[in-house]
């Protein structure tokens, strides 16, 4: 029986660019312990046109986990700009808040 992650690539192979599958991989990824694979595929995301915020998010928050704080600040500052840019206070305010909980550098 696939896994979770063979049956996201099977789908990825069919649609490359759907951006929700692609976040999918990523977060399959991280929780295979994949962590630069995955990173490498939040980025991507973050290079879309427009940008798929949630990637900045948890993105920063696997990173803070990996003790990667200055890339996890790194990657909710952009993550908040493209949020306002793309009119989305609640994802802004919840980035805000973590890097917040992250300290100053």
């Amino acid at each position: 029986m696939p896994t979770r992650r063979e049956k996201i690539e099977t789908m990825l192979v069919d649609d490359p660019s759907d951006t929700f599958l692609r976040y999918s991989l990523a977060m399959e990824l991280d929780k295979e312990n994949e962590h630069d694979k995955s990173l490498e595929k939040f980025r991507e995301l973050f290079a879309d046109q427009p940008p798929y915020i949630p990637a900045f998010f948890m993105a920063a928050q696997q990173l803070a986990r990996l003790e990667r704080t200055d890339e996890a600040r790194t990657a909710l500052r952009d993550g908040i700009e493209q949020a306002r840019t793309q009119g989305d206070s609640h994802a802004a305010g919840e980035m805000s808040e973590f890097l917040t909980s992250l300290g100053s550098p």
